[in-house]
C-alpha cells in the first residue's frame, strides 16, 4: 500500500506520490494537476468535487462551497443543499478525490497520506486537518508544513551548497512565511510566522467592491449568485493583470452592469491594507531568527498568489532584491509533500534526510495576578525546534487551595482569555498556606503537533498526565456514525465532463441572444460526440470544449474577443469523430 503527499489548499489542491526513484505529481482526470477545493451538493443528492463544484459557485451557490479551509477548527458549518457540513467534512471530500486519482494512477491502494498545512495553523486547525484524512478513509499520521515542503523540494531540486531561504507562501486564502536553512541532507525552519485570514480571495474581493462601489452596487446586498458571479469576474481581473500591464472589467447588461478599469498601480491602491498586513509576518520571521534580508540567500514563492507581479514588486521592495521564480508556485509544496510521503516509505533516495520544523505557536498556561484575569506565561516559545519538552514550576496561590487547575493556552498574547484555550488538567494538592505547595508542568510538543501535559506535585511525588487532541467535541460513537453517513454519500464517477456541463451552464447565463443559441449548438454536439465515445477520445472532446470555453470566458467577462471558432458549428449539432 503506498503513501500519498496531499497539498489541501485553500483555492486548489494536488497529490503526489513517490514513484520510480522520484516524487510524481498525479493528474487527474482532465490531465490537469490542480483539482480546484470546491464542493457541490447535487440535486440528487451526489458530490460534485474540483472545477465541476467550482463553476457551480455562480449557477448553485446555495449548494456549493470553497474556501472552507479557512474555517478548519473553528466548529463553523458551511450549509450545502439545505444540510450542515463541517469544513473538514467537506475537506474530506476533496481528499477522497485525490486518494482515488492517486490510486489509478498507481494501480494500488493508497491507505496513508502526508498531509500539507500552513505552519501557522494551530492545534485544532492541524487536528481538524487530521479528521478530514480519516474520514476521507486515509490514515494520517504526518503533518507538514508547507513552507517546510517547498523547502524540501527546492532542496532536492537545488543540489547545490548550503543556503538560507525565505518561503514566502501566499495561497488562496492564507499567508505564510518561514526561514529555512538547507544543507547537504539536513532542513531546518529557523522562524515562521503568517496570517491565517489572508490570500488570493481578498485580492478578489477588494476588486470586487471596487467594481461595485464604482457602479453604484450594494455590495453586501447582493444575493449569493450574483456575488458569486461578481467574485468570480474579480477573480478574472486579477488573473488578467497578472498576465498584462492593464485590464478592464466590462459588464453590459444586468443588475451588475458596469466597468472597472485597473493597472498594477490601481490594484496596488485598491489592496493596500492588504500589503500592509503582508509585510508584518515578513519582518516577524526575519526578526525573530536575528536575521535581516542581507542574510537569505534565496526567496521561494509559494501558491498561485504569487503569481501577481504586484506581489512580487512589494517583496522586492520589502526585501530590497529582486525576486526571480525558478519553480513553479502552484506545484512545489505538493512535490514537497510527496518527497515527505517518500521518507516516511523509507524510499533510498530520500531516508537520510532530516527535516527539523518549528513550534508556529508559544504554549504556555495561565497564572494568577491582581487584574484578574489570567495572564500567559509561555512554557514552549514560538519557533522552538520540534521535538521539545519544557518544564515550569508553579505556586498555589491562596491558602488551603486543593486542587491546582493548568489551563492550556495557545498564542502569543498577554491575557489568556485573547488566545487559544486548548484544554484544563486539575490537579490534586495537598491543602497548605499560599506558596507553599507547587507543581512541575511539563509541556512536550512532538513533530506531529501532539502536546504531552505532565504535571508532577512536588510535595507527593503524585504526576498527572493529559494528551491535548481535538475531535470537534463529538464522541466516538458520533464521529463513527458520521463518518458512516459521509461514506455513504455518493461521488459523481466524471467530474470532468460534468465541470463542461457546469461551465457552460454558467455561460449560458451569462451570455444574451445569439451566443446563447451557439453555446447551446456546441453542447449538443458535445453531448453527442461523447455520448459513445472511447477514453481517449471523450478525452479530446473534453479538451477541445474547454478551450473553446476557456476563450468564451474571457469574452463574457470583457477581457477579449469571441472565439474565431465559436461560430463553427454545423447546424444539426453534428461532427464527425476524429
Amino acid at each position: 500500500m503506498a503513501i500519498a503527499g496531499i497539498d489541501l489548499g485553500t483555492s486548489n489542491s494536488l497529490v503526489s506520490v513517490w514513484h520510480g526513484g522520484k516524487v510524481e505529481l498525479v493528474p487527474g482526470e482532465t490531465g490537469s494537476f490542480l483539482t480546484p477545493s470546491a464542493v457541490s451538493i447535487d440535486e440528487d443528492g451526489g458530490i460534485l468535487t474540483g472545477q465541476a463544484a467550482r463553476e457551480r459557485l455562480v449557477t448553485a451557490p446555495e449548494r456549493s462551497a470553497t474556501g472552507f479551509k479557512r474555517l478548519m477548527g473553528t466548529g463553523r458549518t458551511c450549509i450545502l443543499g439545505g444540510r450542515p457540513f463541517a469544513p473538514e467534512e467537506l475537506s474530506s471530500f476533496i481528499l477522497r478525490r485525490l486518494r482515488q486519482d492517486a490510486e489509478a494512477y498507481l494501480g494500488e491502494e493508497v491507505a496513508e497520506a502526508v498531509i500539507s498545512v500552513p505552519a501557522y495553523f494551530n492545534d485544532r486547525q492541524r487536528a481538524a486537518t487530521k479528521k478530514a484524512g480519516i474520514m476521507s478513509g486515509l490514515r494520517v499520521e504526518r503533518l507538514v508544513n508547507e513552507p517546510s515542503a517547498a523547502a524540501l523540494a527546492c532542496r532536492m531540486v537545488n543540489h547545490g551548497g548550503s543556503f538560507t531561504a525565505l518561503v514566502f507562501d501566499l495561497g488562496g486564502g492564507t499567508l505564510d512565511v518561514s526561514v529555512v536553512d538547507c544543507s547537504e541532507n539536513d532542513i531546518s525552519v529557523l522562524a515562521v510566522a503568517g496570517d491565517n485570514r489572508l490570500g488570493g480571495t481578498d485580492f478578489d474581493q477588494c476588486i470586487a467592491r471596487a467594481y461595485c462601489q464604482k457602479n453604484n452596487i450594494a455590495f453586501d446586498s447582493l444575493p449569493p449568485d450574483l456575488r458569486a458571479d461578481i467574485m468570480f469576474r474579480a477573480e478574472g481581473l486579477k488573473k488578467e493583470l497578472s498576465l498584462r500591464d492593464s485590464a478592464s472589467l466590462t459588464i453590459s447588461e444586468g443588475p451588475l452592469a458596469g466597468s472597472l478599469e485597473a493597472d498594477q498601480q490601481r490594484l496596488v491602491d485598491l489592496c493596500a491594507p492588504l500589503f500592509q498586513r503582508m509585510g508584518q509576518p515578513v519582518r516577524r520571521a526575519l526578526a525573530d531568527c536575528r536575521m535581516n534580508a542581507g542574510d537569505i540567500g534565496h526567496v521561494v514563492l509559494v501558491g498561485g498568489s504569487c503569481r501577481m507581479p504586484v506581489v512580487r514588486q512589494f517583496l522586492s521592495q520589502l526585501l530590497r532584491r529582486e525576486i526571480d521564480a525558478p519553480f513553479s508556485p502552484d506545484t512545489i509544496v505538493g512535490l514537497g509533500a510527496g518527497m515527505c510521503a517518500g521518507m516516511r516509505e523509507r524510499r533510498d533516495e530520500v531516508r537520510d534526510i532530516v527535516m527539523t520544523d518549528l513550534c508556529p505557536f508559544s504554549l504556555g498556561t495561565g497564572v494568577s495576578h491582581e487584574g484578574g484575569d489570567l495572564l500567559f506565561s509561555p512554557i514552549i516559545e514560538r519557533n522552538t525546534s520540534l521535538p521539545s519538552s519544557q518544564t515550569k514550576r508553579y505556586y498555589t496561590t491562596v491558602d488551603d487551595q486543593r486542587t491546582v487547575a493548568v489551563e492550556v493556552y495557545q498564542g502569543e498574547e498577554m491575557l489568556c482569555k485573547d488566545d487559544l484555550c486548548l484544554g484544563v488538567l486539575k490537579v490534586p494538592v495537598p491543602p497548605a498556606p499560599a506558596g507553599t505547595e507547587s507543581v512541575d508542568v511539563c509541556f512536550t510538543y512532538d513533530i506531529n503537533g501532539i502536546l504531552a501535559v505532565d504535571v508532577t506535585v512536588t510535595s507527593t511525588g503524585e504526576r498527572f498526565s493529559r494528551v491535548f487532541s481535538d475531535s470537534g467535541n463529538l464522541t466516538e460513537q458520533e464521529v463513527g456514525a458520521r463518518l458512516e453517513e459521509l461514506a455513504s454519500m455518493r461521488m459523481h464517477e466524471s467530474d470532468a465532463l460534468r465541470a463542461v456541463r457546469e461551465k457552460v451552464r454558467r455561460l449560458y447565463a451569462q451570455c444574451l441572444g445569439k451566443d446563447r443559441e451557439t453555446l447551446s449548438r456546441h453542447m449538443e454536439r458535445f453531448e453527442k460526440n461523447c455520448e459513445n465515445a472511447g477514453l481517449s477520445q471523450k478525452k479530446r472532446e473534453i479538451q477541445r470544449m474547454e478551450a473553446l470555453l476557456a476563450g468564451m470566458d474571457r469574452y463574457v467577462s470583457g477581457y477579449g474577443r469571441l472565439p474565431s471558432d465559436f461560430e463553427e458549428v454545423p447546424e444539426d449539432g453534428s461532427t464527425p469523430l476524429q
